[in-house]
């Protein structure tokens, strides 16, 4: 499980099987932060018996399952629903998501940069600079308006906590309970309807199962007050597109912000991109940082090897 090294020590060996990423500044990265362990890129590996950690992003169905000795699988993404669909995935192996402060930041400076664009008018002030237009109006206090955070995992939390810092009214909604000082709490689908009505501005920061596949759809979105807003950081697959087309051009909502799509990239002719009230991003909201998330990496490695718990280590049954 392990290799002798030049010097006769024994070194865990590391496989980066990662697809779309900068590989040399990864393996600058991984390689200075973990000098214990030998780093081998996929699909130029070695003898795989060799290989006892894995880092992954978009990594091909099937290469896991041929590591014999492998004791843990990292994932460079918060989100893990593309490893847990390779139908080949080792079953007993440990696999761990990112939650890497630089993502995080991140996606808190995105979510909180469009929710104070919707909360300020920003669209309506946009369309009076095009038609040359003056119309100053007083914005609502923040503690006059409500935000609602579906899914307040690492980043949803972090960003509840920050908007309720800056006065919004701010309420979450979660599977289970989960308190947060200054934030109301919904849970369970008992619930959802509840802290939808309240709602003026949506974020989607869920995490994608089988459970809240499609979840923002005609009924979640006929729920919201008319004239609410959404922003969806999570996964494009939360969405029904068709429905939230249609609840943009009723006036049921008043704006959406896209940063993810059920295809990516998304196709040009899809209506998203010349629709009004749609505000579309490539997948930018939260970037995975070379410098914050191999720190990360490197720690949970160390926990691993020292048979020791690893945050946010995957529950399968759960899908996160």
């Amino acid at each position: 499980m392990t290799r002798t090294g030049d010097a006769g020590d024994r070194r865990p060996v590391l496989l980066f099987a990662c697809q779309n990423l900068d590989t040399d500044a990864w393996l600058a990265a991984l390689r200075r932060e973990l000098p214990e362990a030998e780093v081998r890129v996929w699909p130029e590996a070695g003898d795989l018996a060799d290989i006892t950690l894995a880092v992954v992003w978009r990594c091909p169905a099937g290469v896991l399952s041929r590591l014999p000795n492998l004791r843990g699988i990292f994932s460079l993404g918060a989100g893990v629903e593309a490893i847990l669909a390779d139908p080949q995935l080792p079953p007993a192996v440990p696999l761990v998501r990112l939650v890497d402060p630089g993502l995080a930041a991140g996606m808190n400076e995105f979510v909180t940069m469009r929710v104070l664009h919707y909360h300020r008018d920003m669209e309506r002030y946009a369309a009076c600079q095009r038609s040359h237009t003056w119309d100053p109006r007083v914005p609502p206090l923040p503690e006059e308006r409500k935000v609602g955070i579906l899914g307040v995992g690492a980043l949803g939390g972090l960003c509840a906590r920050t908007l309720a810092g800056l006065g919004f009214d701010v309420a979450s909604w979660s599977r289970g309970p989960r308190p947060i000082e200054g934030v109301r709490n919904y849970h369970g689908r008992a619930q959802l309807d509840e802290f939808l009505r309240r709602t003026e501005i949506l974020v989607c920061l869920l995490p994608l199962t089988a459970d809240t596949d499609s979840i923002i759809d005609w009924r979640t979105l006929a729920a919201l007050p008319r004239g609410a807003f959404l922003i969806n950081v999570a996964r494009g697959r939360h969405v029904v597109d068709a429905d939230l087309i249609e609840a943009l051009d009723s006036g049921q909502l008043a704006g959406a912000t896209l940063d993810v799509f059920r295809e990516e990239p998304l196709p040009p002719q899809h209506p998203f991109w010349s629709h009004p009230k749609v505000a579309v991003l490539p997948h930018v909201s939260a970037m995975t940082q070379v410098t914050t998330a191999s720190r990360t990496v490197a720690a949970n490695v160390r926990l691993l090897l020292a048979g020791r718990p690893v945050p946010d280590t995957v529950d399968r049954l759960r899908g996160y």
